[in-house]
């Protein structure tokens, strides 16, 4: 299933050099290490590079900015999906926010969309895998497996 392609009708298509968009919505939008300025950039640009959610350009707009943007779909698509997962993930391990779980979540949808697969598909599989190999309510923490009969070298 693709995601058909749209642009910003005020805007002409990005090439991927020219994507960048700014305002505090955007930055909003996990930022950390995403603001690759260098000594020739235009000090009132920011690139981000990233996928962002439906409505950022928008809220951009809206600030005042001028977002530029391109609709990534096939195989580009499916990697920003997953470089979001991490992002998304990585925010809420360094700070814990319920926003950032809800984030991870949409992204996680996102890709099941992509995927076809059904949020009770999804559900599914978590009960298999769950009644096989348990989940992770007990917080046990593996440190080793000491194989029996294993000499040291």
């Amino acid at each position: 299933m693709t995601r058909p392609p749209t642009r910003d009708d005020e805007h002409p298509p990005a090439s991927d050099d020219e994507r960048a968009s700014t305002a505090d919505d955007e930055r909003r939008e996990s930022t950390a290490g995403v603001d690759h300025r260098s000594a020739h950039d235009d000090p009132a640009t920011r690139t981000y590079d990233k996928l962002v959610r439906d409505r950022i350009p928008e809220l951009i707009r809206e600030s005042g900015d001028r977002p530029v943007t391109h609709a990534a779909t096939g195989a580009e698509y499916d990697r920003r999906l997953a470089e979001k997962l991490q992002e998304e993930a990585t925010e809420f391990c360094e700070d814990g926010d319920l926003e950032e779980l809800a984030d991870v979540l949409a992204v996680v949808e996102a890709i099941c969309e992509r995927a076809g697969v059904s949020r009770e598909e999804l559900a599914t599989v978590q009960r298999e895998k769950r009644a096989e190999r348990g989940g992770f309510s007990e917080g046990i923490v593996l440190e080793r497996v000491e194989v029996d009969g294993a000499t040291d070298g």
